[in-house]
């Protein structure tokens, strides 16, 4: 029973790529760096009547319903409007 365990574990080691891959493999020179995102990204909030900081076609909160807002990246006017399928999204408006 325990040579048996053993050579089950063996095997999913193997399978697994962790009995021959080294422990701290370097990226080569020549792979693409993610872009890194920014800590201050812009998160969508209410100010006053109107929403800043929207993603269009994003889905909307409640407290949005009917309401404009502004995206972050464009600046243009964005409305929370539902579609037929009941969602509510941002859209162009």
């Amino acid at each position: 029973m325990l040579r048996k365990l053993a050579v089950t574990a063996a095997a999913g080691l193997v399978a697994t790529g962790m009995a021959t891959a080294p422990a701290s493999a370097a990226p080569s020179p020549t792979a693409p760096v993610a872009p890194t995102v920014s800590a201050a990204r812009c998160h969508s909030h209410k100010v006053h009547q109107h929403w800043e900081c929207i993603t269009p076609g994003s889905y909307c909160p409640k407290a949005a319903h009917l309401k404009y807002g502004y995206a972050y990246k464009t600046g243009k006017r964005y409305r929370c409007v539902r579609y037929t399928n009941g969602q509510w999204r941002w859209k162009r408006g």
